[in-house]
């Protein structure tokens, strides 16, 4: 080129001085792994049949692999193109198209005067979004946090996986970050964002310390490690707008005056508010027992099942072949979903390639599983949660909207007695699940799990038709992985806080029975993960927004 280029992370810029004319979007650009950045550059000026030094930039907007081929993965980009020239685009190319520049901009609109801060109850993805926005908006929000900071949180969970001593509101389910915080951080959602609110959060995150390949790339994660400090940068920037973080302090009642919200009590203190946010988790089975006689609940399905391990090198030479250690492709992962003979559903869910599974508990007397993967995802297991799905009518949510939470907390109670009551978690190999009978020992896979294992029959630990759609699941992924339904895979038990077993009912305005309270994120029955839980978050602040004046407007 003529002019200087500058390649960098993800973007492609000529620093040629002339106005842009027109942003386009190129799908399907297919390239070897090891490509040279610059061939984006010259992908897109064949593809727009212009020269590259009519290119302003190239940016990536989408980055996945196609594997399908072994000996040859490629990765396929959609990609972003700032001209200088008008590009004539063919009705018969459906891969090329104008596109839409990012703006997430949403105003404040509301004529109603708050008459108290807004609170928001929890500090996980949705919380803090919706905080986010409401402080960027002159609102300045107050949350309260059950449990701690995360470098507090840290070493109390450290603390319960090497001793097994749990602290009731600071562990893998309560305290700063929430649920996510001791996970793989994936970001990856089903949800449709013609928004922007996901490229919102991802933006977000990336100005608090995340990789910045998290905008572009097919299944973005953050990890754990990193995971932990962007938080304490969101909580920052939320601080310097005027927001207010309590941590240790638990919602215990909601006092309503006029079917509205008028003040809410903690457990040291009674604040009056007109705009409570339940961001709670999908663990805070406490205050959903004290909500049930305050709003309408409904109880929801869930799933359960167990953690599956496996050697990370089998995986990723399963789904690359011999490409499989590639540093630039990373740990291979999988996805996959069974319909068994009993009709109910087997999935893979929350899977984590180079991780650990993790004791997830919140309740005294029970063993909860979930997994964790740092950034580099570069341990020797996988596992992931395989999981069946379980109904209302399964345990008698239809009557009673608590009845979800006690069947969890039934089967949590018989993998803590089955593990040895303390906290040990009960597991088995596959070809012993099978069978209905106690392992003896190990094979090649060692369990990840601390603070402890104990075999056991995992049998005792789920309903029978959990555990054979389990057994006839994992048998059919095996036809789809080779050597997932391996002998020696290591099943550990129980993983059944997959989401919320409880929903909490609001309206199109994003408000419960009660006015002014504003069920969010997975406490609220209505997202599930890290990304979509963030944007409700943010779709619950929108319609604050759209109701009341910011309270600096009113000073």
């Amino acid at each position: 080129m003529t002019d200087r280029e500058n390649i960098v992370h993800g973007r492609i810029i000529n620093d040629r001085k002339q106005e842009v004319y027109q942003m386009y979007r190129i799908q399907q650009i297919k390239l070897p792994i090891n490509h040279k950045e610059e061939e984006l550059l010259i992908k897109a000026a064949e593809a727009l049949r212009i020269k590259k030094e009519e290119i302003k930039e190239v940016s990536i907007f989408r980055k996945s692999i196609d594997a399908r081929k072994k000996d040859e993965i490629l990765f396929i980009y959609a990609l972003d193109v700032d001209t200088y020239k008008e590009v004539k685009i063919s009705k018969r190319n459906n891969n090329i198209s104008v596109a839409e520049p990012f703006i997430y901009d949403v105003k404040a609109t509301g004529e109603k005067p708050l008459n108290n801060r807004p609170v928001v109850v929890g500090s996980g993805p949705a919380g803090l979004f919706c905080a986010l926005l409401l402080a960027e908006k002159g609102y300045k929000p107050i949350i309260l946090e059950r449990g701690k900071t995360v470098k507090e949180r840290v070493k109390d969970v450290e603390r319960f996986w090497k001793e097994g001593i749990l602290k009731l509101n600071s562990n893998v389910q309560f305290g700063e970050g929430g649920a996510g915080t001791f996970s793989d951080g994936k970001l990856n959602t089903l949800i449709k964002d013609r928004s922007k609110r996901g490229k919102k959060v991802l933006e977000e995150f990336v100005e608090a310390g995340a990789p910045a390949e998290i905008t572009y790339i097919n299944k973005p994660h953050i990890g754990t490690d990193l995971l932990r400090n962007v938080l304490v940068n969101i909580r920052k920037k939320i601080i310097s707008m005027g927001g207010t973080f309590r941590f240790e302090e638990c919602l215990t009642d909601i006092i309503i005056k006029d079917n509205a919200v008028y003040r809410i009590v903690t457990e040291s203190d009674i604040i009056e508010t007109d705009i409570l946010v339940l961001a709670i988790g999908h663990s805070a089975r406490d205050t959903f027992e004290m909500l049930n006689s305050k709003l309408e609940l409904t109880s929801k399905s869930f799933a359960i099942g167990v953690r599956v391990e496996h050697p990370q090198k089998m995986i990723s030479e399963a789904q690359y072949g011999e490409m499989a250690g590639n540093p630039l492709l990373g740990p291979a992962d999988y996805k996959f979903v069974h319909k068994s003979k009993n009709g109910r559903s087997v999935y893979t869910f929350c899977m984590c390639p180079g991780g650990v599974v993790t004791a997830s508990a919140s309740e005294a007397e029970g063993v909860v599983t979930n997994g964790m993967s740092f950034h580099e995802r570069d341990l020797e297991n996988a596992n992931s949660a395989v999981v069946v799905q379980i109904n209302p009518e399964d345990f008698g949510g239809d009557e009673n909207p608590m009845a979800g939470v006690e069947f969890q907390r039934h089967w949590e109670r018989k993998a803590y007695e089955a593990g040895g009551a303390n906290y040990h978690a009960p597991v088995q190999l596959f070809k012993d699940f099978k069978e209905k009978n106690v392992s003896s020992s190990f094979g090649e896979i060692y369990p990840t799990y601390r603070p402890g294992c104990t075999f056991a029959n995992l049998w005792d630990c789920m309903p029978d038709y959990v555990c054979e759609s389990l057994s006839e699941g994992i048998t059919a992924f095996g036809k789809l992985l080779a050597n997932y339904d391996r002998p020696d895979a290591l099943l550990t038990g129980v993983e059944t806080r997959t989401s919320s077993p409880v929903r909490i009912t609001r309206d199109d305005e994003m408000q419960s029975n009660i006015r002014g309270v504003y069920p969010c994120g997975e406490g609220s029955g209505y997202a599930g993960g890290i990304m979509s839980a963030s944007i409700d978050g943010l779709k619950v602040a929108e319609q604050i927004l759209k109701t009341y004046k910011p309270i600096k407007e009113q000073e």
